[in-house]
């Protein structure tokens, strides 16, 4: 099992992250397509080649081809958006909010699975790249179509354990080249 490989590879100074890594993924109460989805959109969002390569297999399985699309899809878009809103935030001339986008973002309106689903990868995503707006508009999305806080959190947690498994990883990989 990828998971498990992962886990080994994760440092003795991080043994919260090989836990948390088992937990969030191992016991998570999320249906497999929103946990999954979760999973790939993350690990492509965690930008470490070693956390992809470890989940990708086992998302892949866990997916439908529509919904393994769709949450690479969740990572590509966002990888954009979280960019470009965050941007427009943090900019002091407000003005800037009120212009046109003016960019492609189909795949929000017709992501190939439920909504809801593309939404909290999205969400998750978001909270990886560090956009205040994306995330309350994504789980604004999220509450008015019913889905609790629990499980938002949940995917949060996803994405702050891989982001963090990433991190380490790939800081481990650098210091071991020295």
């Amino acid at each position: 099992m990828a998971l498990d490989e992962l886990k080994s590879a994760i440092p003795d100074f991080a043994k919260d992250l090989k836990l948390n890594l088992g937990s969030v993924i191992g016991n998570s109460e999320l249906p497999q397509q929103q946990l999954w989805g979760t999973v790939l959109a993350c690990a492509i969002a965690s930008r470490s080649p070693k956390v992809l390569r470890e989940l990708e297999p086992e998302a892949k399985a866990n997916l439908s081809a529509e919904a393994y699309t769709a949450a690479k899809s969740a990572a590509a878009i966002m990888a954009m958006n979280n960019v470009f809103y965050r941007t427009r935030h943090l900019l002091s001339d407000p003005e800037y909010g009120n212009l046109r986008a003016g960019l492609r973002m189909n795949v929000i309106g017709k992501p190939g699975v439920e909504k809801i689903d593309f939404e909290l990868w999205s969400l998750a995503v978001s909270a990886i790249n560090g956009c205040g707006q994306c995330l309350d508009s994504h789980e604004q999305v999220l509450r008015k179509a019913g889905v609790d806080r629990e499980t938002i959190q949940e995917a949060v947690k996803i994405a702050s354990v891989i982001q963090a498994v990433g991190v380490t990883l790939e800081s481990e990989a650098v210091l071991a080249e020295q």
